[in-house]
Order: C-alpha cells, then sequence, then structure tokens
C-alpha cells in the first residue's frame, strides 16, 4: 500500500505483472511502461485507470516519516557516510546506488527523503492492530539502527535545530531545489527539513469513492490543525502552528492546491495531472531540469519545447505522478499527506482516528456536514491550528465522532481509550489558549 520511491517518488499506479494484449496475447510491464501516448485523451484515461482503483475498503498502510539527528548534538549536520553506514544493508539507493536496500523486518521498505529524514512505508495490511504490529516492529528496529551509530528520530515535523541543507544528490533532487529556489525557501525546507505521516485508505466502491475523496479533505484542515507539530524552524519560532505545511503551500500551487468536491473526482485529478507543469525531465545525461512551464498535455500534444522532445510514455506519465504533492494523492488507493509527522510512538493517533472516521458511509457524509464550514482552511490551519475558534469547533466535533467510531475498529480496548483520551485532551487544551 505504501509508496516505494525509485528514485526518491513512486509512480501513481504500480503495472501488474502481465497484461493482456490484442488476441490474448501478454504484454510485459516492460512493453506497458515503453507505450507512447497518442494524445491528451489517452492519457487522461490512464491517470485514471491506474490512480483510482474501486473496490471494497479493506486495506490500510502508513508512510512513517522522522527527521534523523545526531544523539549528543542535534544541531550538527548529518552526512550521508554516517547514516548509511547506520542503515547497513537497508540504506537505499538514492544514497548508496550499490546497496542490497533489503527490507525491514517486519515487510516495510526504508526510502530517504532530499534532507536523510527516513521514511518506513509499510505494507498493506487488513485491519489497524496489523499495521501497528508490522509499523512498530519496523519503527523499532530502525530506532536501534540509529541508536548503535549515536542517532537518533527526531519527535518534530521540522527540523528545531538545522536550517535545510540536501543530504541525497540524485538529479531529481537537485532539479527540483533549483527549481524551487526563485519562489523562496519553502520548497527546500520541505524537501530537507520536514517529516508528515501519510495514511493510506483505499478508494472505495465507485458509488462511494467521490464522497470519501470529498470527505478526505473536508477533514484535513481540522485535523492538520490538531495534530500539528512543527512550530519551531532551526532554533527560532515560526508562529505557525504548522511550518511543515506552510512550508509545501510556499512551493509551486499548480502542484500542492487541494482538490474540491467533485461527482468524478478520477477524470478531475486526470485533467489536473496533464495540467500540471513537469517539474523534473529524466534524462539519460545530464541535469533533469524540465522546460519552463510545459505541461505534460503539452508534451503529449508536442507543444512548444515538446517539439524537441522524444514523445512521451506511461513510463514518463508515471514519473509525472509522483511529482505531485497534493493534501491527498491517489495512487490506486488514497495517499492522504497532509499531516505532521507525530513523536515517536504517537503515529497511529491520528492514523487511527482517520482510518475509523472512513470507516463507513454514513460516518463519511457526518463528517462532510461537520467539516464543511472550514474545509478549504488550510492556510489558517496551518497558521493559527487550533487557536482558530472556527476550526477549533470543527475539530471538537470532529474528535467526538472518531472517538465515537474508534470503537468499530480492531484495536484493543486499552489502545482505543488511549488514543480518544490523547485526542479529546488535544481539544480541551486548545480552549484554554
Amino acid at each position: 500500500m505504501a509508496a516505494i520511491r525509485d528514485p526518491g517518488a513512486a509512480p501513481c499506479g504500480a503495472v501488474p505483472a502481465h497484461r493482456p494484449g490484442p488476441g490474448g496475447t501478454t504484454v510485459t510491464p516492460e512493453e506497458v511502461a515503453a507505450t507512447v501516448l497518442a494524445d491528451r485523451a489517452e492519457g487522461e484515461a490512464y491517470v485514471a485507470s491506474v490512480c483510482f482503483k474501486h473496490g471494497p475498503p479493506s486495506l490500510l498502510g502508513v508512510e512513517i516519516e522522522h527527521l534523523v539527528h545526531d544523539a549528543t548534538d542535534p544541531r550538527a549536520p548529518l552526512t550521508a557516510d554516517h547514516l548509511a553506514g547506520a542503515l547497513g544493508p537497508h540504506t537505499p539507493h538514492t544514497l548508496h546506488p550499490d546497496s542490497p536496500a533489503l527490507p525491514l523486518p517486519g515487510g516495510s521498505t526504508l526510502s530517504l527523503e532530499p534532507g536523510g529524514q527516513v521514511e518506513i512505508s509499510t505494507p498493506p495490511r487488513t485491519g489497524l492492530r496489523q499495521l501497528a504490529t508490522v509499523a512498530e516492529r519496523d519503527l523499532a528496529y530502525v530506532t536501534d539502527l540509529l541508536a548503535a551509530h549515536g542517532l537518533r528520530l527526531g519527535a518534530a515535523a521540522i527540523d528545531p535545530f538545522r536550517l535545510p541543507a540536501r543530504l541525497l544528490t540524485t538529479e531529481r533532487y537537485a532539479a527540483m531545489e533549483r527549481r524551487f529556489a526563485p519562489l523562496g525557501p519553502g520548497g527546500l525546507t520541505m524537501m530537507c527539513s520536514t517529516a508528515a505521516l501519510q495514511v493510506c485508505v483505499d478508494v472505495g466502491e465507485r458509488g462511494e469513492a467521490a464522497a470519501r475523496w470529498a470527505a478526505v479533505h473536508a477533514v484535513g484542515p481540522a485535523l492538520l490543525a490538531l495534530f500539528a507539530n512543527s512550530r519551531v524552524h532551526a532554533g527560532a519560532d515560526t508562529g505557525l502552528a504548522s511550518a511543515r505545511w506552510r512550508s509545501v503551500m510556499d512551493t509551486e500551487n499548480a502542484r500542492t492546491y487541494a482538490a474540491g468536491p467533485d461527482t468524478d473526482p478520477a477524470a478531475a485529478w486526470a485533467r489536473r495531472v496533464m495540467d500540471t507543469p513537469l517539474m523534473v525531465l529524466p534524462r539519460a545525461a545530464g541535469p533533469w531540469d524540465a522546460p519552463d512551464g510545459l505541461t505534460f498535455a503539452d508534451w503529449v500534444e508536442g507543444r512548444g519545447a515538446a517539439r524537441a522532445l522524444p514523445p512521451p510514455t506511461t513510463a514518463d506519465l508515471d514519473y509525472h505522478l509522483s511529482t505531485l504533492f497534493t493534501p491527498v494523492r491517489p495512487h490506486g488507493y488514497l495517499e492522504i499527506r497532509y499531516l505532521d509527522a507525530q513523536p515517536t510512538g504517537r503515529w497511529l493517533h491520528p492514523a487511527a482516528l482517520l482510518v475509523a472516521l472512513l470507516d463507513r458511509p454514513a460516518t463519511v457524509d457526518r463528517l462532510l456536514d461537520i467539516c464543511e464550514p472550514v474545509a478549504t482552511r488550510w492556510a489558517d490551519a496551518a497558521r493559527h491550528g487550533l487557536s482558530d475558534p472556527d476550526i477549533a469547533a470543527v475539530a471538537r466535533r470532529v474528535v467526538d465522532l472518531g472517538c465515537a467510531e474508534l470503537a468499530t475498529t480492531d484495536l484493543p480496548a486499552e489502545t482505543i481509550a488511549d488514543i480518544a483520551h490523547a485526542a479529546q485532551r488535544r481539544v480541551r487544551e486548545c480552549r484554554k489558549e
């Protein structure tokens, strides 16, 4: 379920081992990837098919990111050799191309963000209890690997000690840094100084997908505020509840803005993808900088700078899909990306609450009604968090609904009680501010 990034991010939809071809022949993944897109309509159809896969919602996954610090001096810069020495055979190829990049003992994939943040991406599981078991096992394993080399996981979603510095030297991240630099510090901060908790849930049955898509967006500002954990950056109080999410919003709006409700979210997403400018353009040699302003639709239609490029394939479109950093990104399932990373051992609280809120269609409908007054207030949630009275009021109702629905999950009673108590404490404390 959770994304495996190569290099740096996963394609939106994994290519099946084989596909049926004309006359019953078999089409290999390589042949699928090499398929040249004839026109915009073919590109949109491909995006819709791989990004929104319908069926009973049953699988869950998480991507748990953490900053990494020196255990003695958290202000000390992280080095590639130190981090690779700690991670050993689990070191991702983006850091050491010759590494075996072994999965973690519980089956999770270990990847790195540009500043050396570690990310544990679990395999899909059918319930929160299974998911928690796998994630906690692999998180503890990585914690021990780092500790043995004098490193520790950070507790905040933005680096409270260091300015952003890129550790990974891949062409993708070098091109991203150059592209974002004229827009201000947000891009480099997002890349190198932040950590998120990403929750992955199924799209759901075709008749329920539009409501689930709308609900995971509508509840975003309230949950972002409720679990904001990124105020202090590089020794300075930013004054923001979630400086991490503000840094995301300070990059290119075309690839980060939140989608609104839509009766056909797959078609709307496909149109958006085609109209988003290329962020990078992978090449066999040389820098990966993309022609300025060139959208994927321009490329497939051969307009402007695309005249000098070979026609794009489905593999190119898969890569382009990995360069959108929206609050919710469809991968065949829904990757919910707006939550700040939580202190070690607390990731399950927002993940379980979110899963419980999406468990039943009737709850999804109630959630949409509750969140409607603040459904688009992302910037206010990032800036003010629960000190915004309207967002706080909605967050309290969201917590009440989510805590009631936690009983429908397979988590142990004591875990449910702990999550409910912590969430209620958060919303109670905001009333005292």
